[in-house]
């Protein structure tokens, strides 16, 4: 039996949560999170030669509903990975929003989750190359709230740490091996009392923060950086410009420069993460007024109001998990 007809003789059944572990997709299975192992001589593991995406779903206590936000947009994007780091898929994007339904489903989630996919290169081998080399996928979930706190104003500053070009390692691609790039820039941030950071590119124009995009404010219009900025191609960047434009909030898409950020009249991270949390504070300046702006806040609540299931003008962008 094929791995893509076995998931879907899989979705059929309806296995009992054992023990309170939660369960994740592994290897075209349904398992215990524990049962999902690799070996140390993982080609993934060795050279981060895999891809991934972020996806969250949202509880509404009061529809008594988990929605999924975005699965086809956020599997469609994973597949552009794939295919740039020569991996292929077991599944076409509407199996893997099945099977990520199922996976919600089973572990019974009753708070906001974050959903996490995750395709690697399998072979057990010593080598640095793409051709040639076994492919698996997994799914596991976790809960999670704020990924940055998205009430208070974060303090960022601007990294040393250069955002990688797209010519050495693709940005527009979640790449595992990609990540430490990031993860340099957060941990000298943190370790110098920030709460993240802005990436410059090699050109020094503004890319966007360490794991997600930069919006400015400035005259009333909302500003982004282009993806030829060395950015990821954000799904929630793209739901924010549907919904600055409902409304009625101008925006643009250019470069920026470092020196604009301290003169903006508002700033704000977007991402499947960070959700739309505003920014306060650049390398010890004040943004604005100092406070959440209210552009920033509007753009907030309707999207928090978008993501659980409150406002039916964005249903479409939901996939509500478990039974009505």
């Amino acid at each position: 039996m094929s791995v893509a007809a076995k998931a879907k003789e899989d979705l059929g059944h309806q296995p009992t949560r054992v023990g309170g572990e939660s369960y994740a997709y592994f290897r075209g299975e349904f398992v215990p999170l524990s049962e999902c192992k690799v070996s140390v001589a993982t080609h993934a593991l060795n050279y981060g030669t895999g891809c991934f995406e972020g996806i969250r779903a949202y509880w509404n206590p009061r529809q008594g509903q988990l929605y999924a936000l975005k699965l086809k947009e956020h599997y469609l994007r994973m597949a552009n990975s794939s295919r740039i780091l020569k991996i292929n898929l077991p599944h076409s994007l509407d199996e893997l929003a099945e099977i990520t339904v199922k996976l919600l489903a089973m572990n019974g989630y009753r708070q906001d989750v974050y959903i996490r996919p995750l395709a690697f290169k399998s072979t057990e081998a010593i080598g640095v190359r793409l051709a040639g080399l076994d492919d698996a996928f997994t799914i596991f979930t976790v809960p999670m709230g704020d990924y940055l706190d998205t009430r208070k104003g974060l303090h960022l500053t601007v990294s040393s740490w250069v955002r990688i070009d797209d010519n050495s390692i693709p940005s527009r691609a979640k790449i595992t091996g990609s990540y430490i790039n990031p993860a340099l820039a957060v941990d000298d941030a943190h370790e110098s009392g920030f709460d993240d950071a802005v990436m410059l590119t090699p050109d020094g124009h503004v890319a966007e923060g360490t794991t997600c995009n930069l919006f400015m404010v400035r005259d009333g219009k909302v500003i982004t950086t282009p993806v030829t900025d060395g950015i990821l191609e954000g799904i929630t960047r793209q739901a924010l410009f549907g919904l600055t434009k409902d409304l009625g909030i101008a925006a643009e898409v250019r470069s920026i420069d470092r020196t604009e950020l301290y003169v903006a009249d508002e700033i704000f991270l977007s991402g499947t993460g960070v959700q739309v949390a505003p920014v306060t504070q650049i390398d010890h300046r004040p943004i604005g007024s100092g406070k959440p702006g209210d552009l920033t806040l509007q753009i907030q609540q309707a999207y928090f109001a978008a993501c659980r299931g409150d406002d039916p003008k964005y249903l479409n962008w939901l996939t509500p998990v478990y039974p009505r």
